[in-house]
C-alpha cells in the first residue's frame, strides 16, 4: 500500500469509529461551526493543534504557516482573522510557536533560501528589534528559544494592531489574545504573553474612529 493510500484507509477507519461511538457526530458538524478559539500556529507537522490540546473537530478554527506569522500584507491570515472574529465570533485568539522551529532557526542564517527569504525577513526584523536581549544569552539554543518566544509575542501584537480585532474589542470586549510556545521535548505548552480584550498598547497602532 502506498503511503497516501494508507491515509485514505485511516480516514475510513476513523470515520467508522466516530459513527460507532456517536452516530450523530458528523450530522452535528455539518449543521454548525461554533469554535471558541482561533489558533495561529506553525505548519510544522510535529505540532498538531487538535492533538496537543485534545480538542475535537469544530472546537478550534486553525490557520498555520511557517513560524506562525501574522504579517500585515498577508491576505490569507487576515481573511482567516476577519472570518473568525466577525463571523464565528471567537472569544480567544492563540498564537502558538514551538521550540526547535526551523523557520525561526533559518532566520538566524545569512544564506539565501530563495522565495522564503521574503517570509523570513519578518522574523529577522523581530531579531533586530530585540537583538541586545538575545545576544546577551550565552548559548545558541538559548538565543534561538528567546527569539521563538519574542516572535510569538510580536505576532500576537500584530494581531492586536489590526482594525479587525480593535473593532471587536470595542463592540463586544473580545477576543482575548494568548501567546504560547509548545515544547517538543515534553509536549507541554508554555504561556508567555497575554492581552485582554481592549488592553492598551502603543497608541501609534490604536484606531480612534472604529
Amino acid at each position: 500500500m502506498n503511503s497516501y493510500e494508507r491515509l485514505l484507509e485511516n480516514n475510513k477507519s476513523w470515520a467508522g469509529e466516530k459513527i460507532k461511538v456517536d452516530p450523530g457526530f458528523f450530522d452535528r458538524l455539518v449543521n454548525v461551526q461554533k469554535p471558541d478559539f482561533l489558533w495561529i500556529g506553525c505548519s510544522d507537522s510535529r505540532v498538531p493543534p487538535d492533538q496537543i490540546t485534545q480538542t475535537q473537530p469544530g472546537e478550534i478554527f486553525i490557520h498555520r504557516n511557517i513560524a506562525n506569522m501574522v504579517i500585515h500584507t498577508d491576505l490569507n491570515v487576515l481573511s482567516v482573522l476577519e472570518y473568525s472574529v466577525n463571523v464565528l465570533k471567537v472569544n480567544h485568539i492563540i498564537v502558538c510557536g514551538h521550540y526547535g522551529c526551523g523557520g525561526v532557526k533559518a532566520a538566524f542564517q545569512q544564506h539565501s533560501l530563495g522565495l522564503i527569504n521574503k517570509w523570513l525577513r519578518n522574523i529577522k526584523d523581530v531579531y533586530r528589534f530585540h537583538q541586545d536581549e538575545i545576544r546577551a544569552i550565552p548559548n545558541e539554543e538559548g538565543r534561538l528559544n528567546k527569539l521563538i518566544e519574542l516572535n510569538v509575542k510580536e505576532q500576537l501584537m500584530n494581531v492586536a494592531k489590526t482594525s479587525i480585532v480593535q473593532k471587536a474589542w470595542k463592540d463586544r470586549e473580545a477576543p482575548h489574545l494568548h501567546g504560547w510556545v509548545y515544547d517538543l521535548h515534553d509536549g507541554i505548552i508554555k504561556p508567555i504573553f497575554e492581552m485582554r480584550a481592549g488592553e492598551h498598547f502603543d497608541p501609534l497602532y490604536e484606531f480612534d474612529n472604529l
